[in-house]
């Protein structure tokens, strides 16, 4: 515990962070030292060092914090976004909705599962889920080419994976389940991808994907995830971007 304090002290003053604070605090450490001693230390001297401390520890409060944090605790990779099981993700949700071109990572066998159990095997569960159009072509074209075709390592065949997830959404339909369960399909794939747990709670989740112009793979692409706390304005804009998209799809031709 000592450690990790004096690693904490050790990097604040090299950052030159909380000085004032820390000389405070070492004048007042030597003064108490002394103070063992009697009559060493004079009491105006003493009185001075606890009302100076004092003083700067209001002052403190009142001041914002202004330090800026790194955009790498916000703005990560999928392998970050992995780090967290989706089971946690979901646990105690009651609603999920997901937009992605084909959604073949995330709306996988075992997480299906998971969904039906922890989502829609409840009765005010909903789960909505859209993916691009199948039966557009010229839609699909496009989304090879910003998603297969601009890969360095490509891994996944999109029109292989568009046509999988469709027929596993399209099964899903048939689920006798206690939730709400609906798809969608869009003709134009925005650049983005969207999950969001209880998006309409206070305690709400929004992990959008960004899918860049060019990418090493998959796992490069820039995940940023928010809620209410962190920003209530690009929560609400996150959250409207979906409805725009589900207001905007279609049933699927297959349903």
């Amino acid at each position: 515990m000592m450690r990790s304090a004096w690693r904490r002290i050790s990097k604040d003053l090299r950052n030159r962070e909380y000085i004032d604070a820390y000389s405070i605090a070492f004048v007042a450490f030597g003064l108490a030292i002394l103070s063992l001693v009697p009559d060493l230390v004079p009491d105006a001297l003493k009185w001075a060092a606890v009302l100076g401390g004092v003083g700067l520890l209001v002052l403190q409060i009142t001041i914002p914090d202004t330090r800026a944090g790194s955009a790498d605790e916000l703005l990560r990779d999928r392998f970050a976004f992995d780090k967290m099981p989706f089971a946690d993700r979901v646990e105690g949700a009651s609603e999920v909705w997901v937009f992605a071109p084909t959604g073949i990572n995330l709306l996988s066998a075992h997480n299906c599962e998971l969904m039906r159990n922890k989502i829609l095997g409840k009765p005010d569960g909903v789960l909505r889920v859209v993916i691009l159009n199948p039966s557009n072509e010229q839609a699909v074209q496009l989304a090879v080419r910003q998603l297969d075709d601009s890969l360095d390592y490509p891994v996944q065949d999109f029109r292989h994976s568009l046509i999988a997830t469709e027929r596993q959404l399209h099964a899903m339909q048939a689920w006798e389940v206690r939730g709400s369960f609906d798809y969608r399909v869009l003709d134009y794939n925005p650049g983005f991808s969207i999950v969001a747990v209880d998006p309409t709670s206070r305690k709400g989740q929004i992990i959008v994907e960004f899918h860049g112009f060019h990418n090493e793979a998959t796992s490069s692409r820039m995940h940023i995830e928010l809620t209410r706390q962190q920003s209530e304005r690009w929560y609400g804009y996150w959250t409207e971007q979906f409805q725009h998209i589900w207001d905007a799809g279609a049933p699927s031709a297959s349903a």
